[in-house]
């Protein structure tokens, strides 16, 4: 009997009017619509063999071009000498009059789908791989203009190119920028999933950009003025609270974490109303720390170069919640995002200080490169006041994440079974995969272990557990009652450029947003009645000339 699971259907709902074109690079009103370069290029899909690599079968699409050529594609290609495989192209020039040049995009297999050893639909994923690459070598020629086909789901195709086609530049000289082309859908009517494609990748991408921006341009204020700009234009609701409020709420453990640096820590609450204002919320805290060098306990030269990200749990949030408004969904969502710098000077916090968070429960801070870890207790305590449905925790709080799961997946812990399966899902879908870590008791043993605090906030070694630690550190401020997930992205939040094909690289990721914004749309799904669920099945059989899709989305 084949492997199958009950996977709820992605929501697409368009109730505004979304724009085909939507920046996707926000602080440049970059198009990702088709533009007016009279230089035109496609990408079209092949399949390959992996046991016969001169033995390959078009898309239908790629077939209906081949006609049109009068066979010019397949004879490049047969002269070529062997077909693209998942992860190459090859660019043809003048075979089809409509275009100055063809990207023919390897697919790998054709018969795939949801792969239950990767937990993943490798069918969605491929095709992602296939338009970046596509993309890219398009875009690497001067091509202004870009058509992609569908190869079967236009939202991964959507993903793929636009994600394939950003680079981030906004520090470089104009004449050495490279020119991001326009984007469009060829041959599918499926204008909704292309839509949804791009919402997706215009986040991460958005999520990337704030990332990457270095600390000294984009500080806690002017993260929260960035926020503005971009959120509040887009449905959102922006409050920027500034450190006397924080103090007057007691926020002491947020406050404490940026207390060596000149720069002012901000505290920013996002509101998205999707239903009826008095439904509870589902609650967004991104950890947004602008740089971090370690505070006291300084971090090496070598573990500070690529700190500016340590604020991508923060941008993840931002991300998502444009993402969220665009697409309409019929939810509460509250982001809080917590900005500091953590910096070691003459009022740092230091080793073995004792903080009374907002919480009342005192921490003993035993090193102060877990800044995030202090930012997001009085966060999460501070959420109550929403009476929230659930809470999501994400950003870059344990290192050693890395050395479990690289950068394969995004760790996941939670108190609620339900909610991190339906985070495995959204990452069966997106591509961008959330594993679970163990959130035992066994380990706040360790963490309430402190002689003179009611909890450490590195109290059982790094050797030992400590992403595990942190986040038995953290439930230790949720809310009564409250359903939680900590998604930790210190392993997924940058890539060295060889790891994931459709991000460029070395760079941030922006990750893990499409999956963040793929639950939401899975947890809006509850509000309708009418979803029907999608049965995934890990062998399927292969009609001829006919393209099948995996996961249902």
């Amino acid at each position: 009997m084949p492997y199958t699971t009950r996977l709820p259907v992605a929501c697409g709902l368009f109730g505004r009017n979304c724009q085909a074109c939507h920046p996707f690079l926000q602080f440049k009103r970059t198009q990702v619509c088709v533009g007016h370069s009279q230089e035109k290029g496609i990408i079209l899909g092949v399949y390959s063999d992996p046991e016969d690599v001169k033995g390959a079968s078009f898309t239908q699409t790629a077939m209906d071009f081949d006609k049109e050529s009068g066979g010019k594609m397949s004879h490049a290609l047969h002269v070529a000498g062997t077909i693209p495989k998942l992860g190459e192209y090859r660019l043809l020039l003048e075979t089809h009059p409509g275009f100055s040049v063809v990207a023919m995009a390897g697919l790998g297999p054709e018969c795939v789908g949801y792969n239950e050893v990767e937990d993943m639909d490798e069918e969605k994923e491929n095709i992602r791989i296939a338009t970046s690459v596509g993309a890219r070598g398009l875009q690497n020629i001067g091509i202004r203009s870009i058509m992609t086909e569908s190869m079967g789901s236009a939202e991964s195709a959507a993903e793929g190119t636009a994600l394939g086609v950003w680079v981030f530049q906004e520090m470089k000289d104009v004449k050495r920028q490279i020119p991001i082309p326009g984007i469009g859908l060829y041959d599918s009517c499926d204008y909704t999933g292309w839509q949804i494609g791009l919402q997706k990748a215009s986040a991460q991408n958005l999520a990337r950009q704030l990332s990457e921006i270095p600390s000294n341009i984009l500080t806690p204020i002017g993260f929260a003025q960035s926020s503005v700009d971009i959120l509040a234009k887009a449905g959102v609701s922006v409050e920027v609270k500034v450190k006397a409020w924080a103090k007057i709420m007691d926020l002491n453990a947020f406050l404490a974490a940026g207390s060596g640096s000149c720069e002012p820590p901000v505290f920013v609450e996002l509101s998205y109303y999707g239903c009826e204002p008095d439904t509870p919320p589902l609650v967004l805290i991104g950890k947004g720390v602008t740089f971090n060098s370690g505070g006291l306990c300084l971090k090496t030269c070598e573990e500070q170069k690529d700190m500016r990200g340590d604020k991508s749990g923060a941008a993840v949030v931002v991300g998502a919640m444009r993402a969220a408004s665009a697409l309409n969904l019929p939810m509460n969502i509250r982001g809080i995002i917590p900005l500091t710098e953590n910096m070691p000077g003459p009022c740092a916090v230091k080793p073995g200080d004792v903080i009374r968070s907002k919480s009342g429960k005192t921490i003993v801070v035993e090193d102060t490169d877990f800044d995030g870890r202090l930012m997001l207790a009085d966060a999460m305590t501070y959420a109550g006041i929403y009476n929230p449905k659930a809470i999501i925790t994400i950003g870059t709080v344990a290192k050693n994440t890395i050395e479990g799961l690289g950068g394969g997946a995004t760790a996941g812990f939670s108190n609620n079974e339900s909610m991190i399966d339906q985070f495995r899902i959204a990452g069966i879908h997106t591509g961008d995969r959330v594993w679970r870590f163990p959130l035992w008791k066994h380990y706040n043993c360790k963490v309430l272990a402190s002689p003179v605090a009611d909890s450490g906030d590195n109290h059982i070694a790094r050797a030992y557990g400590d992403p595990c630690a942190a986040a038995a550190f953290l439930r230790e401020f949720l809310p009564p009652g409250v359903d939680w997930v900590h998604l930790d992205n210190y392993g997924t939040y940058h890539t060295d450029g060889t790891d994931i094909p459709y991000l460029r690289g070395p760079g941030m990721t922006g990750r893990p947003t499409r999956t963040l914004i793929e639950f939401l749309a899975q947890a809006a799904c509850k509000y309708d009645e009418g979803a029907e669920d999608v049965v995934v099945e890990d062998k399927k059989v292969c009609p001829d000339n006919n393209h099948v899709t995996g996961v249902g989305a």
